[in-house]
């Protein structure tokens, strides 16, 4: 089960995930951000902060958001993560690509 709540902040869209990122979730999340992208959406700040577990389908969209941002000249943004979420970020060297911020103000100075 998830929930996905979306708000404008400053120049951004703050996605709010809570609940479970897996291989029954994530295209529901994937269409959701396809959605926001089609309206305009540029600077996307997604807060994990009450994402419970993430599955390498949740990651996969993750990365293909973030290409697809950065075709658009956009931008992802991840922060608020959870341990274990972190951890699957770490182990999967995405920590790397996608900036990860402790909370969604900080990732909101970065906009």
């Amino acid at each position: 089960m998830m929930e996905i709540d979306t708000k404008k902040e400053k120049n951004a869209t703050v996605v709010s995930v809570k609940g479970r990122l897996d291989a029954v979730s994530s295209p529901v999340f994937e269409k959701e951000l396809a959605g926001l992208m089609i309206e305009g959406g540029k600077d996307f700040v997604i807060d994990f902060a009450q994402l419970d577990y993430i599955s390498s389908a949740g990651l996969r969209v993750i990365l293909a958001t973030a290409k697809n941002l950065k075709k658009r000249e956009g931008r992802l943004f991840l922060c608020s993560l959870q341990e274990m979420v972190r951890e699957v970020f770490e182990v999967s060297g995405f920590t790397t690509i996608i900036p990860i911020h402790e909370s969604v103000e900080s990732a909101l100075d970065q906009v």
